[in-house]
């Protein structure tokens, strides 16, 4: 799966094609497109508020005057050197364009979604040089009507030739009618989101981590090399609205709580989405979000999805499988108040008992790496970990 830097553009002041110029400048300037951060996408209402007299979408006038194309392409005309016009950034810099749609007759803000009009927008958005869309559930009707449209334009996609990311909505707007069938999710979608709006505030990203822990029997099987689980997919922030996952960079969470989201999502294999002003993030939360060993875990090749092996109190164990039979290892501490505790566990517990046998070298991640040495099979961890943090391992 991708990573990627995703802006909204329903509130004021209003994102415009400028701001996303910025972004991608900043993402290759400041090294997160060489992170692994390649994807700039636009969110919901960047649509005029009505199709063209084809019947096709087309941009907001006043937001993108020079229209998505111009956009997608901004680095093209940079990279033939013609210096520093709008066709010159986001592919020439090798970067991709996401943008936005709804599988309803009108998106979540009201603008024209995709509903009868499936083939012809996914021939759009391949016409524009789009590399994701992320495909809405609002305004649907009926359960049937939803899951249709679904598959209509995974199909009406596959058929323009272009590979275009497809990030559903799916499985969320299903729930609590019915029970998703993550099988044939799969079959039609890149990622897929499961539960609420995150925001910026740790009750926010502690909601997300127990209803994975509650739900992991479900959806933890199904997550794989083309398909992933998409644990959040929108974010508010300041006077800005982002579509995202990772608040990092934000104001609502402590460096604790902020660490355990980054080691949280890797072990959860989750698309990294950020949600923040790249030109005004703190050295610290540039450090946390572009560290080679957190990203290496998150996009492991294995593609295994993480999973909840043990709660005691107000401590959880969290182990996700990585390529070369190593593991990663989170201990996450949810106590809010105090200083930090210590989790002991002994080494068994990883790996049904395989993942230091006879042993192993442990070496801690995060919220700061360093070695920790050989252990053998039948040794106790005991791990610090403050209030609302997470000490990430790697066995």
């Amino acid at each position: 799966h991708v990573l990627r830097f995703l802006s909204r553009s329903c509130c004021l002041p209003v994102p415009s094609e400028q701001l996303f110029m910025e972004m991608a400048d900043v993402m290759v300037a400041e090294g997160w497109r060489d992170a692994g951060y390649e994807f700039v996408c636009i969110d919901d209402c960047w649509m005029a508020p009505s199709r063209d007299e084809h019947g096709r979408l087309q941009a907001d006038p006043k937001r993108f005057p020079r229209g998505i194309r111009k956009l997608a392409d901004y680095g093209r005309a940079a990279h033939r050197g013609t210096g520093g016009a709008l066709s010159a950034q986001v592919h020439a810099k090798k970067l991709k364009l996401g943008i936005y749609s709804d599988v309803g007759n009108k998106t979540c803000a009201g603008f024209p979604g995709s509903y009868n009009h499936y083939d012809l927008d996914a021939q759009t958005f391949a016409s524009w040089g789009v590399d994701l869309l992320k495909f809405d559930g609002c305004n649907t009707g009926t359960l049937e009507l939803l899951a249709e449209g679904y598959r209509h334009m995974s199909l009406a996609l596959n058929k323009t030739g272009r590979s275009i990311v497809y990030s559903c909505e799916w499985p969320f707007y299903l729930r609590p009618m019915q029970q998703p069938n993550y099988t044939e999710i799969k079959q039609y979608c890149n990622h897929w989101r499961n539960f609420y709006d995150v925001y910026d505030s740790w009750r926010s990203i502690k909601s997300i981590l127990d209803w994975t822990a509650l739900h992991q029997d479900s959806i933890v099987k199904i997550a794989g090399p083309g398909g992933w689980n998409d644990p959040d997919m929108a974010s508010r922030i300041t006077r800005l609205v982002f579509l995202s996952q990772l608040v990092i960079g934000n104001f609502g969470l402590s460096w604790d709580q902020a660490v355990t989201q980054m080691a949280m999502w890797a072990i959860m294999a989750a698309p990294l989405f950020m949600s923040n002003d790249l030109r005004h993030i703190s050295p610290e939360a540039k450090w946390l979000l572009q560290n080679k060993e957190v990203i290496a875990i998150n996009q492991d090749p294995l593609g295994k999805q993480g999973y909840q092996i043990t709660k005691d109190k107000n401590f959880e164990l969290w182990e996700r499988p990585l390529s070369g039979q190593a593991y990663a290892v989170a201990v996450l501490n949810q106590q809010e108040i105090g200083g930090p505790q210590n989790f002991t566990f002994p080494l068994t517990f990883l790996g049904n008992g395989l993942a230091c046998n006879p042993a192993c070298s442990i070496r801690q991640v995060l919220p700061a790496s360093r070695d920790w040495g050989v252990y053998s099979w039948v040794s106790s961890l005991s791990v610090e970990v403050n209030p609302t943090g997470t000490v990430l391992l790697k066995v």
